[in-house]
């Protein structure tokens, strides 16, 4: 259940990067707004300016022109309040009506610190004078009477963390708890998949916020489970039919292979009629062993042939079991060639003696069956770090490369799609490579370097002590 833990993780990831996203997004804003305001609102450093611009003359005070301009774009009145009369001694021109042209003390301190007939008001002076902007009435809110406690303005960065770390803390909070019903749910949704495959029945409770997926998932083992039901009726029936089948075949062709045998050896046969009794007999061998061979395949792939497993020198038997062929070939149709590589004679395979003869037999027979007419067949050994190699080929008429192509992909290569005449490489193969899996091993089938068919068992192998320090 790595997955819930993983899912958690990425919710209170999610809510984090939320929070801290949120943050910056605030202070960028607030970098972008008051950015934008510092450019046009400052009215005491706009006051500085006109008070600096502001020339003394036999005719009175006068603002140069630039300055005249920048009051007039910003709708901003002003005067000039001399500091021994408190009157005005010079205002702009579009100074309002209402605006009175002297002050008591009092008035010039609160036009100071704020509104002048409402319309909010900015200083700057010197030892002449002060000077008075009154900006439009909708233009500034003015706080007038600011102060706060000392240990405050000292606290106002940890006051500030402070205030940040418990709004993280409440989104976290209501971020969990959103999520928690979710994450409820999740976790048997996500077991009820992960159980899945292992082929048990799977009963994910239907409720909560996904509810629907959860029936889904129980339609899908109740399908699952139908499926696994049928498929195993089907095998075991399959399995069955050749057991019984190869059981009740064994009867009649003990019979015939009797007879065939009598006649044979009868004194009374023609030579015609004795060659046809030579080959019922050489046939009804062969539907013996295809027999064998479909038992012991059906009995590999059921996993109920027991490997009478030992450890023994593999290159030893593959040499022994390819003399037995040659004895047999009297009329010298099918002369073997072995070469074994010098490493591979200290190669050790733990696992059935018997069975891995077997899958040599077969594929050297499979090269005699396919090649009527004789051919040459090659068998040797290679090795490849800890791995085996028997590789046997022959210079016969091989396989098409649709053929080999099928006998490499196909699971079962005694299934038949199609009306053929000729003979098939395929129950023989098909034991050699269950053999080789059985084994731990793998089986390869190609086109021969020599022209014909190529088959190639990989064995995972041992080798002495005295071969490895040779490395």
């Amino acid at each position: 259940m790595k997955s819930i833990p993983k899912l958690i993780r990425r919710f209170v990831g999610i809510g984090v990067l939320s929070a801290v996203g949120l943050l910056l997004l605030n202070l960028l804003l607030l970098a972008l707004i008051t950015g934008k305001m510092s450019s046009n609102l400052q009215p005491w450093m706009t006051a500085e300016e006109t008070l600096n611009h502001l020339r003394q003359t036999e005719n009175g005070y006068v603002l140069d022109e630039e300055m005249k301009k920048e009051l007039t774009k910003q709708e901003v009145w002003g005067i000039f309040l001399d500091n021994d009369t408190r009157k005005a001694v010079w205002s702009t021109e579009n100074l309002p009506e209402n605006i009175p042209r002297s002050f008591t003390l009092s008035e010039t301190v609160w036009a100071c610190r704020g509104y002048i007939q409402d319309y909010p008001t900015f200083t700057a002076g010197n030892e002449k004078g002060v000077v008075v902007l009154g900006y439009p009435k909708d233009s500034f809110w003015k706080h007038m009477w600011p102060n706060w406690d000392l240990s405050f303005i000292k606290n106002a960065p940890k006051l500030a963390l402070l205030v940040l770390g418990c709004n993280v803390a409440v989104i976290f909070l209501i971020y969990v708890v959103s999520n928690a019903g979710s994450v409820k749910s999740v976790r048997p949704i996500i077991k009820g998949i992960q159980d899945l495959p292992t082929g048990e029945r799977v009963q994910v409770r239907e409720a909560g916020l996904l509810s629907e997926i959860a029936e889904k998932i129980n339609r899908t083992s109740e399908i699952l489970q139908s499926q696994k039901y049928q498929l195993q009726k089907k095998e075991t029936a399959r399995a069955n039919w050749i057991a019984g089948v190869s059981h009740d075949i064994r009867t009649p062709l003990s019979m015939v292979m009797g007879y065939a045998g009598q006649l044979e050896q009868s004194p009374s046969m023609t030579e015609e009629n004795r060659g046809k009794a030579v080959v019922i007999l050489k046939q009804s061998q062969r539907i013996r062993d295809l027999i064998n061979d479909l038992n012991l395949a059906s009995r590999l792939e059921y996993n109920m042939q027991p490997l009478r497993k030992e450890r023994f020198p593999v290159t030893a038997l593959v040499r022994q079991t390819a003399v037995d062929f040659m004895n047999l070939d009297i009329t010298g149709k099918y002369p073997i060639e072995w070469k074994s590589e010098e490493r591979g004679e200290s190669a050790f395979v733990t696992g059935d003696r018997e069975l891995l003869r077997r899958a040599v037999s077969n594929l050297i027979q499979n090269c005699i069956n396919h090649n009527e007419n004789g051919c040459r067949i090659y068998l040797s050994s290679e090795t490849e770090a800890d791995v085996y190699i028997i590789k046997v080929e022959d210079d016969g008429q091989g396989a098409p490369e649709e053929e080999i192509e099928r006998l490499n992909n196909t699971p079962h290569y005694m299934v038949c799609d199609r009306e053929i005449t000729e003979q098939r490489h395929g129950l023989g193969l098909l034991l050699v490579k269950q053999i080789a899996e059985a084994h731990g091993g793998t089986m390869f089938v190609g086109k021969s370097e020599f022209g014909g068919f190529l088959a190639l068992i990989s064995l995972p192998a041992e080798f002495c002590m005295a071969e490895r320090r040779d490395e």
